[in-house]
């Protein structure tokens, strides 16, 4: 489990620990912007990646103050001049120390993260949720679908159960369904679904994929699934390693999940249903696959890439082409 920190529970350090934590900030430092600005020089010269909801080291150390803090992301203006306490100071340079030395995301530091305007708690069990699906979800996928109308949503590979929720609250006629291969992750998402007080509107399931799902139709079939190779995995910055590899590796350069993903769909989608599958850097490679197959690769205003839609005729006329690539 992660070990957060607050400022609750850095009263519990003993006295020399906080002293040699005080003494790691310059005496000078005493408002919050200027302990916003020393938690972003000290991350830019540890070399971070930022990419886990920020993208930024003004970002990250905003965030990461704000937490140890007890205070909105977005606190008044007026508060970057607010003095700290010494406890204060000593449980903001613990939370920095640790993002740098370690390299953990911040949502692991802070277990929690935001999805589609909601908060989500997230440990090293799930991936930190960020994917670009959330500006979708939030659009409603329209022109493809009336947001009113839709009654059955499914979500493969849920992970923390993000996308699954958003959906739930974002369709609000919609009963959702969320597959997730991994106990652990599945426990993380029970959590979420009761966080949010949707136990009667999203239903998770301990499946690979549609394996152990019930018989339905669906107008919506969405997914983030697993889609990064072995050689990519292995390039990745450390902030990445700290993720739950089931929930990024993926078999044949990464294709594998999404592959299967497109070979059964159409036994599950609705006739006026979509089919949407992040694939991210394996989009050229997916295209390549299937020069034949018409994908349309949605466009994100608030950045994004390799997100592909395909309706439930497209999908039904190329489940053969799908399901002979899986052989």
């Amino acid at each position: 489990m992660a070990a957060y920190y607050s400022i609750d529970s850095v009263s519990a350090l003993v006295a020399p620990a906080q002293e040699i934590v005080l003494s790691a900030v310059p005496e000078e430092l005493v408002t919050i912007r200027d302990l916003i600005r020393w938690g972003a020089s000290r991350f830019q010269a540890a070399g971070l990646c930022f990419g886990h909801g920020t993208d930024n080291a003004f970002d990250e150390a905003r965030l990461l103050l704000a937490h140890a803090l007890h205070l909105p992301f977005d606190f008044p203006a007026d508060y970057l001049d607010a003095r700290l306490t010494a406890s204060e100071r000593a449980v903001v340079a613990a939370l920095f120390a640790e993002r740098s030395e370690s390299r953990k995301p911040a949502a692991y530091l802070t277990g929690e993260a935001w999805f589609a305007g909601l908060p989500f708690t997230v440990d090293e069990r799930v991936l930190v949720p960020r994917s670009p699906l959330a500006e979708w979800i939030e659009r409603g996928f329209s022109p493809w679908l009336e947001p009113d109308g839709v009654r059955r949503v499914l979500d493969l590979c849920t992970g923390s159960g993000c996308i699954a929720i958003a959906c739930a609250v974002h369709f609000d006629n919609a009963e959702v369904d969320a597959a997730e291969l991994s106990p652990e992750a599945l426990e993380v998402a029970c959590a979420n679904v009761a966080r949010h007080g949707l136990d009667d509107w999203v239903h998770l399931f301990h499946s690979d994929l549609y394996a152990a799902l019930p018989e339905s139709r669906y107008q919506l079939i969405i997914s983030n699934p697993p889609y990064v190779s072995g050689a990519e995995l292995q390039s990745l910055p450390a902030e990445y390693r700290h993720e739950p590899e089931i929930g990024l590796l993926a078999a044949k350069e990464g294709l594998e999940v999404a592959v299967r993903i497109l070979a059964r769909a159409a036994d599950f989608l609705s006739d006026d249903g979509i089919l949407v599958i992040e694939v991210g850097n394996s989009e050229a490679l997916l295209a390549d696959c299937f020069p034949q197959v018409p994908f349309t690769w949605l466009e994100f205003e608030r950045g994004g890439h390799g997100v592909l839609l395909l309706e439930a005729a497209q999908v039904k006329t190329y489940q053969p082409v799908f399901a002979r690539a899986l052989n």
